[in-house]
């Protein structure tokens, strides 16, 4: 496309999936609003958006569903693009901030803060950052002893995953009964009972990081390809690579502290995303919306299927991704066995 001077590549298939990706949101949002819970006609859903409609339909539209809705979304497509940027310089599809840590080293500071120092909302989101920020500093500084292969690194981060695990199950153990349910519920991955305090702090969080990330997409793409050939092309590589790390585990992050570790979505969206545009390089945009259909669908199945139980979105997320990772890892065996 050329416009006034100036050219931009656009892949069809691309914009089509992007295109395709936006009207399954919007399928979604409106199945969301008019089956589960407090449900509400197309009508009146309608009228209520609008600042008509009755004072039940403008309290459900506007408390329940679409609080829910913006935020399943905006954390759906944090964490995909948090799992993009990984996958990406790793170049390997486990390269995923769930797999090698940094989720569950934000989750261990989110509940740090919320066990220990009663935080609200920005102070479980600083400490998400903190605790993000600091296993992907463990993971990269142990890995880097020996050479920081990416191999390494995968598997490093499996055992400071696991190490954090067990300091999250400790500060549970050891917190009041209430609080202990209340941080195991949000543990699993929820969306239950969250407004637009939360929402607002994803919001704050990403309308920085965001554009930054895509902004960075080509830049990201050629790293995908090598080191050498990124600085063959004059891109810095050290630190376009720490600046990618940081605005990631940052998206990660405020999206654990928003609605908790919802499993596999870090995983799967990239690699769905890649697979639908055909585009052997990991695309950030459509990663980010994948994701976020992912999230609302799953967040749609756990309220549809087991109503009227309110199951976490996570517990959906954790059963599929577990289908999905074990799939995945039978896949890279293969291919192991076979180059």
């Amino acid at each position: 496309m050329r416009a006034r001077g100036v050219a931009v590549k656009v892949d069809t298939r691309t914009v089509a999936v992007c295109a395709g990706l936006l009207v399954a949101l919007a399928a979604i949002a409106l199945l969301t609003i008019t089956s589960v819970g407090a449900r509400l006609t197309v009508a009146g859903a309608i009228e209520a958006a609008g600042g008509g409609g009755t004072l039940r339909e403008r309290f459900v539209l506007t408390e329940l569903r679409l609080p829910r809705l913006v935020l399943g979304a905006l954390v759906g497509a944090a964490f995909a693009l948090g799992g993009a940027v990984f996958q990406s310089l790793s170049r390997n599809p486990l390269g995923s901030p769930d797999i090698i840590g940094f989720t569950t080293g934000a989750s261990s500071g989110a509940l740090a803060a919320i066990l220990l120092f009663g935080a609200g909302p920005t102070g479980i989101a600083a400490g998400a950052i903190a605790g993000g920020l600091a296993a992907a500093g463990v993971v990269y500084g142990l890995a880097s002893l020996r050479g920081g292969g990416m191999t390494r690194i995968i598997l490093i981060g499996i055992g400071v995953s696991a190490m954090l695990l067990a300091v999250n199950n400790f500060l549970i153990s050891r917190a009041r009964l209430d609080a202990a349910v209340a941080a195991a519920a949000w543990l699993t991955g929820t969306l239950n009972g969250r407004g637009w305090d939360q929402v607002l702090l994803v919001v704050a969080v990403l309308v920085v990081v965001g554009p930054v990330l895509l902004s960075y997409g080509r830049r990201l793409q050629l790293l995908e390809l090598g080191d050498e050939v990124a600085r063959g092309v004059g891109v810095r590589v050290g630190a376009v690579r720490l600046r990618l790390v940081l605005l990631a585990v940052a998206a990660v992050a405020v999206a654990t502290a928003a609605a908790g570790p919802v499993a596999f979505i870090s995983l799967a969206a990239p690699q769905i995303a890649r697979r639908l545009t055909g585009s052997a390089p990991l695309q950030l945009l459509p990663s980010a919306l994948t994701g976020a259909v992912l999230v609302l669908a799953g967040d749609f199945a756990a309220q549809w299927l087991f109503a009227p139980a309110q199951l976490p979105v996570g517990v959906v997320t954790g059963a599929v991704g577990g289908g999905y990772l074990a799939w995945l890892l039978s896949r890279e065996w293969r291919k192991g066995r076979t180059a």
